[in-house]
């Protein structure tokens, strides 16, 4: 009642338009409405404004600008900001003071745009943190919402570890470093990584300042490559190198660990500056050549997986990490050179024999065909001299033909032993690579691991046969069949060849004689050992000429002689026939030979 006592009535208060709901004092609507717009903000449209969050939820986000209404803005314009909350100071877009219905329309979306290319640029330049929202994946890494510009956070440049699931970070908001900007192009670059990079530098520096040579640390498979597999050792990465993983050869790091498995390691180097860490897996377990078995000597008989292959030989595991070469020299007896897979291929279990056994060099020599008796302990029973056999030839030189009579037992055919009549320049001419041809042992060479072998040896000598028929003087036709600048090669009856020298090829009308013509030819020469026959055809109208003039002068003779006294006759019958005949015919040979 006191209080009411204290209160001072309105003198001119008009209780008859109070009674009709017009409390209006004297004070014009005009003044009392300009006095409540002096209490709010004066705003313009399509300009950006600080507003405060006054209520939320799950769809919307009134904020109060200090204008007569507030605005509503929906809560998605807000997501790349999870942590929102009532009071928050946010800014806004005024797009119209009021709408149809007198509502302030804003949006928060358009006033980050607005002012996004100037925060984006200030904070590279500041090396500012900002917050981001990861809207979905793209080729190569990730879209980010900044301040509502769209920029790219490569794949690289999410975390110091490789990503195996980019789809787990879609709808997450992080914080992020500007590091590129394109301003022709309005592209930005963000960058997760490079937030944690100093902090990771700075544990790095502490981890390797800690490390030493044979120290066992525990890790976890971060990569695994071609060459190796990378080892987190809790802020600092190591590499075991593909050799350093077992002590057998391994083709694939995949076969001996896997992804996210830990496991224990030993430190075999380290580079302080360049903050390499080389690492082993296999040193934690002793080497396989300190458990082979003692027992094992030269000779014992070993079986293994071929591992790598190689021309000069193969490499066999005889156990893991246990491995020994078989040469190519020692797969086969035959002496012939060929490669090593023409015997083997990777992965293929043999048998083979201990040649050579070093432990301290863990070194081990085998040979395979060491598992066969050697052809040769017993090349004189099974290929005496004089036998005949089938074998292959496999190659050929200017001198004969390289044949095998079964692996490993090699032999030559002289090319003089091919044939005994035809002249072969090369043995091509005679036979082919990899074709079979009948031979007959000539000679034993054991020590060089040899057999002379001849092919015209399995039929009869045919010049014994010629000595008979060709004999010098003798007369035959022949055909040209080649012509060389020393002669002419002239073929005879009976499949043997003859030479004539161009002065023996003259015709009777005085033209040479030419390929392919038929004529016949005189023997002047046989030798029987050079397998030789020496032919003329101008020698047989010249020894006619000649008989003729000695016809001539025999019967000249003959009328002097009646002329003179019988003791002259006497005497020159003294000197027999014979001996002129004898005469006459060395004369004709000597002529032969000039």
């Amino acid at each position: 009642m006191e209080n009411l006592k204290n209160i001072t009535p309105i003198e001119d208060f008009n209780w008859d338009a109070y009674e009709s709901g017009d409390a209006v004092t004297n004070v014009s609507k005009e003044e009392l409405e300009k006095a409540y717009d002096s209490t709010l903000n004066k705003v313009n449209d399509r300009e950006v404004v600080d507003g405060t969050v006054i209520a939320m939820n799950k769809r919307e986000v009134v904020v109060n600008i200090g204008y007569k209404s507030d605005g509503i803005i929906p809560l998605s314009e807000f997501r790349y900001n999870p942590d929102l909350k009532v009071g928050d100071t946010v800014e806004v877009y005024i797009e119209n003071q009021e709408d149809k219905k007198g509502q302030l329309i804003l949006s928060h979306k358009k006033a980050r745009a607005t002012r996004s290319w100037d925060r984006v640029n200030a904070a590279l330049e500041n090396e500012e943190i900002i917050k981001g929202y990861i809207k979905c994946r793209t080729k190569g890494g990730m879209i980010v919402d900044v301040f509502g510009i769209e920029a790219f956070l490569p794949g690289s440049q999410i975390d110091v570890k490789p990503i195996r699931d980019y789809d787990v970070f879609v709808g997450k908001t992080m914080e992020f470093k500007v590091v590129k900007i394109n301003q022709e192009f309005k592209n930005v670059v963000v960058s997760h990584k490079a937030l944690i990079e100093a902090e990771l530098e700075q544990q790095k520096k502490e981890i390797i300042s800690k490390l030493e040579k044979g120290q066992v640390l525990e890790g976890t498979v971060k990569n695994i490559t071609s060459y190796g597999v990378f080892i987190d050792l809790g802020g600092v990465d190591g590499l075991i190198h593909i050799t350093d993983l077992s002590w057998g050869r391994v083709s694939d790091p995949h076969e001996v660990v896997s992804l996210d498995q830990k496991l224990n390691v030993v430190i075999l180097d380290f580079d302080d500056e360049k903050k390499r860490i080389a690492l082993g897996l296999k040193q934690l377990t002793p080497h396989p050549w300190d458990s082979l078995d003692p027992n094992l000597k030269v000779g014992d008989h070993v079986k293994g997986k071929v591992v790598v292959m190689a021309d000069y030989g193969a490499f066999i595991e005889i156990a893991p990490g246990v491995e020994g070469l078989i040469h190519v020299s020692e797969m086969s007896w035959s002496q012939h050179l060929r490669s090593a897979q023409d015997f083997m291929k990777v992965g293929d279990e043999i048998e083979a024999v201990i040649l050579t056994l070093d432990r301290e060099e863990r070194k081990m020599s085998l040979g395979i065909k060491q598992l066969k008796p050697d052809p040769w302990e017993t090349i004189e029973e099974k290929y005496p001299v004089g036998s005949k056999h089938v074998a292959k030839v496999r190659n050929f030189t200017n001198f004969g033909v390289f044949v095998e009579i079964e692996e490993g037992v090699d032999g030559l055919i002289h090319i003089s032993d091919l044939s005994w009549t035809k002249k072969i320049k090369h043995p091509s001419e005679f036979t082919q690579i990899g074709a079979d041809i009948d031979v007959v042992v000539l000679e034993i060479d054991k020590e060089n691991r040899r057999l002379s072998l001849g092919h015209k040896q399995l039929e009869e000598n045919p010049w014994d046969v010629f000595e008979t028929v060709f004999t010098v003087g003798s007369i035959h036709e022949g055909t040209i069949i080649e012509m060389l600048d020393k002669g002419a090669v002239v073929a005879l009856p009976y499949g043997v060849e003859g030479f004539a020298t161009p002065k023996h090829l003259v015709k009777e009308d005085g033209t040479q004689a030419q390929l392919d013509e038929k004529l016949p030819f005189k023997v002047i020469e046989f030798n029987k050992d050079a397998k030789r026959i020496i032919l003329s055809h101008s020698r047989i109208f010249e020894d006619a000429a000649k008989a003729e003039e000695k016809a001539e002068k025999k019967a000249s003779k003959k009328s002097s002689k009646k002329e003179e006294t019988p003791m002259i006759q006497n005497q020159a019958a003294s000197t027999t026939l014979g001996d002129i005949d004898a005469l006459a015919a060395l004369k004709e040979q000597l002529e032969g030979k000039k």
